[in-house]
């Protein structure tokens, strides 16, 4: 066995403001712009580009031709019109590898980066689907495996993946919570992630999903100790992981793809030069996840952590998006997130909300709204128009007014899904960007509900948000925050 495939997660979060599609200045991010181009600049468009030294010429080489990777769906979005050079470059390393290793290296991500488990059953569907389309669109080709957010996953969840036809996905391995050997017996873990292993379908079909447990120890050397900086500690790392007895195993490790280049300088370069020019001179296949499974089904079954369940950047669970865990990034002394649980309690308000309004009017002018809301994403990410969406799905020929609305509908559904962003949860306080950001949406979705006329739960919605009060005295509560936005549809 000397196989390794090395997955980056990239990703960025929504950041357009939902009245003009145009990102704000974000003075933290400068000199740049805002975040997105800053780490463009950093890190995709180097890793596209990479340099590897060379005794007569510098040689270019693309690191996503042999990187497992995804891309978030609101990154590519922005990539394709800030920079289409780099976003093709993306494009053309899933075909290469795809030549090169009979699958391609891409796969699929939900769409808004949303801690699935925490999320409604019909909502972690249309995610998922958003996602897949989103792909299909963009590569070209139908998604083999998914990306979830955060890795954050339980039997529902899981569930759902084999419902839409996933063949895997990858979870960190303290994600595991049982695994039971080819003979039928039943293991705690560890489970050894050199294996594949199979999750069957909590509804007793026999459906299953393969799951990858990438190798936590090489990944948090990798995110955490600069591995990647050179190319000669990276490869040993996966080589001494290996074992002649385990051959047809493969060592895998996943980190935010951001590592390579943003988190730390330059280490793209050692990636570079570890993927195009290392492997070959020590033997090793570099493969990616779909490749893999192909030759190599799993022969074990796992369980994975049920309840609220698990994630890759949260020691409790899924609770930093939930309540104060004691997970955050920082912050001075003495700070609390205890603003997390009433921002989610406001926002599942406006939810519930929301979804009341949609189904009760949109019912009136379509056969199943909640189907053309999974379709929804071609409209907008220009594969089909709306026109064409809504004369599918309209239960009678709808005038200009009703059209409108059907969009107005379906905008509100859009909005109220990207509220969940789970970058809105992760940070120190509620008066960070990316807490602003989902309160953005929070406030186009009440905007659309008084241009139709619906009656909006805002006191108690801003009542929810009082109680999620700010490190800072100077920023005040969510209300404040909420407040302070923008809103220019309501005048």
């Amino acid at each position: 066995m000397k196989r390794i495939a090395v997955h980056g997660h990239f990703y960025q979060p929504p950041r357009e403001n939902p009245w003009t599609g145009e990102i704000s200045r974000q003075p933290s991010a400068a000199p740049a712009h805002d975040w997105n181009e800053r780490v463009h600049s950093e890190s995709y468009r180097p890793n596209a580009f990479a340099r590897i030294p060379g005794s007569d010429e510098e040689h270019i080489v693309n690191n996503f031709e042999r990187l497992s990777f995804n891309v978030g769906p609101t990154l590519l979005s922005w990539m394709e019109k800030a920079d289409p050079e780099t976003y093709q470059r993306i494009v053309e390393a899933d075909r290469e590898s795809a030549a090169r290793l009979g699958h391609g290296n891409a796969i699929a991500q939900a769409f808004h980066h949303t801690i699935l488990p925490l999320s409604p059953p019909r909502d972690v569907r249309t995610q998922v689907r958003w996602g897949l389309a989103d792909f299909r669109h963009r590569f070209g080709r139908d998604a083999e495996g998914i990306w979830l957010p955060e890795t954050a996953t339980n039997d529902a969840v899981l569930g759902i993946l084999i419902d839409e036809g996933i063949a895997f996905t990858i979870l960190a391995p303290s994600q595991a919570s049982r695994w039971q050997d080819a003979d039928g017996n039943w293991h705690a873990p560890p489970v050894d992630t050199r294996l594949p292993h199979r999750f069957l379908h909590p509804d007793g079909s026999g459906r299953s999903i393969s799951l990858f447990f990438y190798d936590g120890e090489i990944a948090r050397m990798i995110a955490f100790e600069g591995a990647a900086a050179s190319a000669e500690r990276l490869l040993t790392m996966f080589e001494e992981r290996m074992d002649p007895s385990v051959e047809a195993g493969i060592v895998h490790a996943a980190t935010d793809g951001e590592t390579y280049g943003h988190h730390q300088v330059f280490t793209e370069l050692g990636l570079a030069y570890a993927l195009f020019v290392g492997a070959q001179q020590r033997d090793l296949e570099i493969t990616n996840y779909a490749a893999y499974l192909a030759a190599h089904p799993p022969e074990r079954t796992v369980r994975v952590i049920g309840g609220e369940g698990s994630s890759w950047s949260c020691a409790h669970g899924t609770g930093r998006w939930s309540r104060d865990c004691g997970c955050s990034t920082g912050g001075d002394p003495g700070w609390n997130q205890r603003w997390r649980a009433p921002l989610r309690a406001a926002l599942d308000l406006m939810r519930e909300a929301a979804a009341e309004t949609f189904e009760r009017l949109g019912g009136e002018l379509l056969f199943d709204p909640w189907a053309v809301r999974d379709e929804y994403v071609d409209v907008f990410i220009g594969a089909r128009s709306l026109d064409n969406l809504v004369q599918a799905h309209a239960s009678k020929p709808l005038d200009d007014d009703e059209r409108r609305q059907v969009e107005d509908l379906l905008e509100l559904q859009r909005h109220a899904m990207a509220m969940y962003t789970s970058c809105g949860w992760f940070f120190n306080d509620v008066g960070g960007i990316e807490t602003v950001q989902v309160l953005t949406y929070a406030a186009a979705v009440v905007g659309l509900m008084k241009k139709m006329g619906q009656p909006v739960p805002k006191k108690h919605f801003l009542d929810l948000l009082e109680q999620a009060q700010s490190n800072d005295p100077a920023i005040g509560t969510g209300a404040d925050v909420y407040l302070r936005i923008n809103r220019p549809d309501l005048g």
